[in-house]
């Protein structure tokens, strides 16, 4: 699994917001796809430095849950873009 996190802070996980305003963490299955995303995200004027790192399912899936916080497991079948504004 891979997640992205702050280049400067690694402890800041990279995450998105929904439409009720929810921090979710995208988790990538696929080491090409969280690279592919990240290549979109570099092409926004807000963007900011981030790493890709790979990580435990079960500890990155236990962290969350822990902290009541949202993610989504995305598949080589998913298909995720970009939010329009990062900020």
């Amino acid at each position: 699994m891979f997640i992205l996190t702050l280049e400067e802070m690694p402890d800041g996980v990279f995450s998105i917001i929904d439409d009720d305003g929810e921090q979710i963490i995208p988790i990538f299955e696929c080491e090409d796809d969280i690279s592919r995303y990240h290549l979109l995200l570099q092409e926004d004027e807000e963007y900011i430095p981030l790493k890709e790192h790979e990580v435990d399912e079960e500890v990155i899936v236990s962290a969350c849950e822990v902290r009541n916080q949202k993610y989504a497991i995305i598949s080589k079948d998913d298909f995720i873009v970009p939010p329009k504004s990062l900020t």
